[in-house]
């Protein structure tokens, strides 16, 4: 995984059925080859699945190193996947993909700070998933505001 000529997977993408743990690993992935570039492994996005799972980041940093995505994906699957509940997963995934900076925040600022560069025009935009997509380029559709 080369992070300074691609992009990681989405947010979205589903790995073991969870949002954002797909990413986490491209970027572990890329971080042991040398080659993550900007990305970071274990970042605040990345803190929150393990903690959700209750992965230890370094844990999986190994097994990552070890093993494919494949047999990855099932050791998860079997390890901590295995200890939630359906509605937990699902629950969890779509709260995560409304994940946004707190109001006032330092965060926000640097969340309001990229939105600028990357798509100034869309307002519509108020959580991490859909700012890391429109920044990797790839399709978000225009929220309504209700």
């Amino acid at each position: 995984m080369d992070l300074t000529t691609s992009y990681p997977r989405s947010v979205r993408d589903e790995f073991a059925g969870v949002v954002m743990l797909g990413r986490a690993t491209d970027k572990g992935r890329a971080l042991a080859a040398g080659t993550n570039g900007e990305y970071r492994y274990n970042c605040p996005m990345d803190q929150a699945i393990f903690g959700f799972l209750g992965i230890d980041s370094e844990t999986y940093f190994a097994k990552l190193e070890q093993l494919d995505d494949v047999r990855l994906e099932a050791w998860v699957k079997e390890n901590y996947v295995s200890q939630k509940s359906q509605a937990e997963i699902v629950a969890w995934n779509a709260q995560f993909l409304q994940r946004g900076p707190a109001p006032g925040s330092d965060s926000e600022q640097y969340f309001l700070e990229l939105r600028n560069q990357v798509a100034p025009e869309r307002t519509d935009v108020t959580n991490w998933p859909d700012l890391l997509d429109l920044d990797e380029k790839r399709q978000v559709p225009v929220r309504v505001k209700a």
